[in-house]
């Protein structure tokens, strides 16, 4: 693996062996065995394989068609899977203490550092899952006796149908019973209400399961239990449907208009977060840096508006760029010639590798105008999904879709959506070291976010124009970081945050408050929304510490990136340089200087 070395002269002979030789060293054979494993690698498949099998045995949802092809094992853990994970995860930690740390190539060590961290992640997860059980348990007096009907199941033993028919009738009354009780309570908080209603859906599923396994199989029990099951089958959605309205507001978020009601986690929850993400800095240091990352933007910005001639009326500026939108019909045309555009950037400046198969397979599909309500600009990956207008959508909602997507918007966000971005990422995450499973989006959208921030300095934008559109991007990545941050501290409501994008960055108010409503409950997580910014940053500090000391070519750093698969930055530095690690490495790196 790559190792720094200060001498450059003999640096440069073995960076070009080790990391670069030539594309078909790097997207043919090679023999490096490094480039595709590690000394952790196989304890790493095995884990992934064998909590694959619990996933779906212990499963609510039925994962095997007729012709015994597997589906997904489904989100929800009863507590007997629960349990097995947690059994599965101490059984995996015993593992990798046994292994021989020091003895490890950089490669291992780093796998060993992230699978640990991977294993506590779930850990963690599983036991606060496990605390929601615990408090919800009280509603479910019943749950055991149907987990009681579905072990059996598995392994297909026969069953007395008039018994399974009476056990059924109890299990009626006694649900029956429990709505009564239910009614008279006051509520429950939203969390447990939640996983109240997703823990009876789940007995549901199981229910299901075994009813459809027996049915028109055994003849005795088709004739006494489809009635009965049928009527605990709607009694239970019926329970369900009534946990659900006992869901009482305990978000420390106040009302605000917005119709957005999201869960602020605090303080406490982001640090452990972020730590999490190898991230060293506090929630309100974050804040700072975006602050002066916007304050950058914002001189920048004042001066393509006075280019031009409107001074230091920016908004001015920014609303002729709006209206530079192509008309109906032409987008997927524009965008394509921006992908031309940026491509041949980056070929004609020897940034990067790229395999012609990953520039042959992506492909364009157009967003639906129910997705452009959460989120209203294109998406990008091995399909480019264009946010554009359709007859469908009112005229102001035709306008802000034309708008928030011109081409001088899109310019800045092309590359990050394909190629050298998402699509790029996929392909090769594919392809190198695919047993990491360490997604997260300070590498994913941080990458990505790069790219912009690096074309800018390698003068991309041709025109005020442009910069004014990749400039909104920027500005956009900023206020992220300051509304979600400011957002989870408590001390802001989504209307503000709404209302910073609007008067702040130049949104349209209406893609506002998709993206604030994206942020907030699109199912993303809480550091999602910073990590693109945030991610860049990181990215942006390394090239500097590899690329800027000529210690590496930019095509060599960012090759070496993609070829390292997703992982939090501050563990791909210790890869590319070869860092002295050890097993309880803790988040060190201070990447920002204010």
């Amino acid at each position: 693996m790559l190792k720094i070395i200060k001498n450059k002269t003999s640096f440069l002979p073995r960076l070009l062996i080790l990391i670069v030789v030539s594309p078909v060293s790097l997207f043919g054979q090679d023999f490096d065995l490094y480039l595709q494993t590690s000394e952790v690698n196989n304890t790493m498949v095995h884990y992934e394989a064998d909590k694959g099998s619990i996933m779906r045995f212990y499963a609510t949802t039925s994962n095997a068609d007729t012709f015994g092809g597997q589906y997904n094992e489904g989100n929800y853990n009863t507590p007997e899977r629960r349990n097995r994970r947690l059994q599965l995860i101490s059984d995996y930690k015993k593992t990798l203490e046994g292994l021989n740390f020091d003895a490890m190539n950089i490669n291992g060590k780093v796998d060993y550092i992230l699978f640990s961290r991977n294993l506590n992640s779930e850990e963690y997860e599983l036991l606060q899952q496990q605390k929601l059980y615990d408090k919800i348990k009280v509603y479910f007096p019943f749950d055991e006796k149907i987990y009681a009907l579905e072990k059996p199941r598995r392994r297909g033993i026969k069953v007395n149908g008039e018994l399974v028919a009476k056990e059924l009738e109890d299990l009626r009354k006694t649900i029956n019973e429990q709505i009564k009780k239910v009614e008279k309570i006051d509520g429950l908080d939203k969390a447990s209400s939640e996983f109240a209603v997703l823990h009876a859906k789940g007995l549901q599923e199981i229910l299901k399961n075994y009813f459809n396994f027996y049915n028109g199989y055994d003849p005795l029990f088709s004739w006494w239990v489809p009635k009965t099951y049928n009527e605990v089958d709607v009694v239970l959605g019926e329970y369900a449907l009534l946990l659900k309205s006992k869901r009482k507001d305990t978000s420390t978020q106040k009302e605000d208009g917005s119709g957005i009601v999201g869960n602020p986690i605090g303080r406490e929850e982001l640090i452990r977060q972020l730590q999490t993400e190898f991230i060293p800095y506090s929630p309100e240091e974050l804040v700072a840096i975006a602050n002066k990352e916007f304050a950058w933007c914002d001189a920048e910005l004042l001066k393509a508006s006075r280019v031009m001639g409107f001074g230091d009326n920016w908004k001015a500026a920014q609303e002729k760029v709006k209206n530079s939108y192509v008309a109906p019909g032409d987008q997927p045309q524009a965008m394509l010639d921006l992908y031309n555009q940026s491509v041949d950037f980056l070929k004609q400046n020897n940034l990067l590798t790229i395999p012609p198969i990953a520039e042959e397979s992506w492909r364009m599909y157009m967003m639906s105008p129910e997705a452009q309500k959460i989120n209203p600009f294109f998406l990008g990956g091995e399909s480019l999904i264009i946010s554009y207008p359709t007859n469908t959508m009112s005229y102001s909602e035709k306008m802000m879709s034309m708008r928030g997507n011109n081409p001088h918007f899109s310019r800045a966000t092309i590359h990050h959506e394909l190629i050298a971005g998402h699509h790029l990422q996929q392909f090769m995450k594919e392809r190198y070291k695919a047993y990491r499973h360490f997604d997260t989006p300070f590498w994913v959208e941080g990458n990505s976010l790069y790219w912009e921030m690096l074309l800018w300095d390698l003068k991309f934008p041709q025109t005020p124009e442009d910069k004014i559109g990749m400039l909104f991007w920027r500005m956009h990545r900023c206020a992220r970081i300051i509304f979600s941050l400011n957002y989870h501290l408590g001390k802001w409501s989504p209307q503000q945050c709404i209302d910073f994008l609007v008067d702040h960055v130049g949104h349209e108010r209406a893609n506002a408050e998709g993206e604030v409503r994206r942020s907030f409950v699109g199912g993303y997580s809480p550091l999602y929304q910073i990590a693109y910014m945030l991610g860049g940053l990181q990215f942006n500090a390394l090239k500097e510490e590899l690329v800027t000391s000529g210690k590496m070519t930019y095509q060599q750093y960012h090759d070496a990136i993609l070829r390292e698969n997703a992982m939090p930055i501050e563990l791909l530095r210790a890869l590319l340089t070869n860092q002295s690690l050890q097993r309880d490495f803790k988040t060190n790196w201070k990447f920002y200087k204010f």
